[in-house]
């Protein structure tokens, strides 16, 4: 009622509220971690659950997609009667934004639905790139596949180099998205003429600089403005490794080079977790040499294919003074937050 006392929520509340934790293929969080996202209260008075993208019980069908794959989603997530999808929206490297449809795939989806859509195919299309939806066939999948689980509510925010709120997007899953993908479009994506001989970038620091996994975002980034035959220097702790013995690691130690993971990859029948961001790598690679300046051993930063970087400012001063007065040099302090794009 206007102007009284707000009524006090019903003592069930708690009881009729999960809250899902949207992993995609990634490890489940640990409870302490949860508690640092939710705090200790939250985690102690509601259900609050990791998403099991391998647990057959924990999904549910909902048709199959482009090419056939069963279109798995979690069974909490589908039988709610309410559904409200949160995150925040940032230009994507190859699914044009985050936020939206993503919270829901790969969010919350099987891991045979999530291995079908960044494909080999899929990944190597132009139109899977930063800033792209519309003609973008990983994002166009994830929206038909979020669509299968009938409306849900989205509540996306923007956010600043400060990890400061810079709009919220609420309402229609996708009507809301849209406006938040514009926004960002506008706030964190600039238009140059030309190349970069040296770009310097960076997974934007913690918590999304914990492995290189999160750390080929940052990469890609950047190797959106540079010179093919350039240098691009990336800066990410990698304070979990790749991480060690993860999909991605097995992948980049399998191959003696990015040509011959680029080969693998392209073989008839092969799909494994996390061959998406050993092929993003791959094909920067193709085009620019990658140092890797990071708190991992020498020895881990060759097996995945990349050069040790330990000073950047001695590399930097190193590669102008091959490359001449004339190099153009860029900085993305923030990394995949702030996305360059030659016009």
């Amino acid at each position: 009622m206007a102007g009284g006392t707000p009524a006090p929520l019903p003592e069930q509340v708690p009881e009729i509220i999960t809250l899902l934790n949207a992993l995609g293929t990634h490890r489940p969080n640990t409870r302490a971690e949860l508690e640092q996202l939710l705090t200790p209260a939250v985690v102690q008075n509601y259900r609050v659950l990791n998403h099991e993208p391998e647990n057959p019980d924990a999904l549910v069908q909902l048709g199959v997609t482009r090419d056939g794959t069963p279109a798995l989603l979690n069974r909490q997530f589908v039988q709610a009667d309410v559904r409200i999808v949160t995150g925040f929206i940032e230009p994507h490297f190859f699914a044009g934004f985050s936020g939206g449809p993503k919270g829901i795939m790969p969010g919350v989806a099987g891991l045979e639905t999530v291995m079908s859509n960044p494909g080999a195919k899929n990944i190597g299309d132009p139109n899977s790139s930063f800033g792209i939806t519309a003609g973008n066939p990983i994002w166009e999948e994830m929206r038909d596949i979020a669509l299968c689980a009938g409306p849900s509510f989205l509540l996306n925010v923007a956010l600043n180099e400060r990890r400061e709120i810079t709009g919220v997007f609420a309402g229609d899953l996708f009507a809301a998205h849209k406006v938040g993908c514009e926004f960002v479009r506008r706030s964190a994506m600039q238009k140059f003429d030309a190349p970069f001989d040296i770009v310097v970038t960076t997974n934007s620091g913690y918590p999304l600089d914990q492995n290189l996994y999160q750390g080929v975002k940052g990469m890609s980034a950047g190797a959106r403005v540079i010179k093919p035959g350039g240098t691009l220097i990336l800066a990410c702790e990698c304070r979990e490794g790749v991480p060690a013995n993860c999909s991605l690691d097995h992948i980049l130690r399998s191959a003696a080079s990015p040509e011959a993971i680029l080969a693998l990859l392209a073989a008839p029948g092969f799909l494994r977790p996390e061959q998406w961001q050993a092929q993003i790598q791959a094909l920067i690679q193709r085009k620019a040499k990658v140092l890797l300046y990071s708190s991992l051993p020498d020895d881990v930063v060759r097996a995945a294919h990349l050069t040790p970087c330990h000073d950047i400012s001695v590399a930097v001063e190193g590669l102008l003074a091959a490359n001449g007065n004339g190099a153009r040099i860029a900085a993305l302090p923030q990394g995949p937050l702030t996305i360059p794009y030659l016009a």
